[in-house]
């Protein structure tokens, strides 16, 4: 849904500043900070990288693969937080994407699971 995006600048500044930090073995972090909403909010980003293979095409289907393991666990999240998960394309490019265990021990970590 449309509104649980995260957009701005000022507001993904402030996650990034004052947010929690999560790791998750190399793949990505994930930032969390509280917000005074019923529902999460989210943002995908990613790490600059050199790597000439990292093309439009590959962030895009990373994006899409994020969004998707997203949406079928987020029934299963309290809500109330600004979210923002950034990946490394290092990690994407060798496997294709966050397995699903690992979206959702970085997810169990921040304690966003009911």
């Amino acid at each position: 849904m449309r509104e649980e995006h995260l957009k701005g600048r000022k507001e993904i500044k402030e996650v990034f500043g004052k947010g929690k930090r999560y790791g998750c073995q190399g793949a990505a972090k994930l930032f969390v900070l509280k917000n005074n909403l019923t529902y999460n909010r989210i943002c995908f980003t990613f790490a600059k990288t050199k790597n000439k293979s990292w093309n439009a095409v590959a962030r895009n289907r990373a994006k899409r693969v994020n969004r998707e393991a997203f949406r079928l666990t987020k029934a299963r999240f309290s809500g109330g937080h600004d979210l923002i998960l950034l990946s490394y394309p290092d990690y994407f490019l060798e496997n294709g994407s966050l397995s699903r265990e690992q979206f959702v021990s970085l997810f169990t970590k921040a304690g966003l699971f009911k």
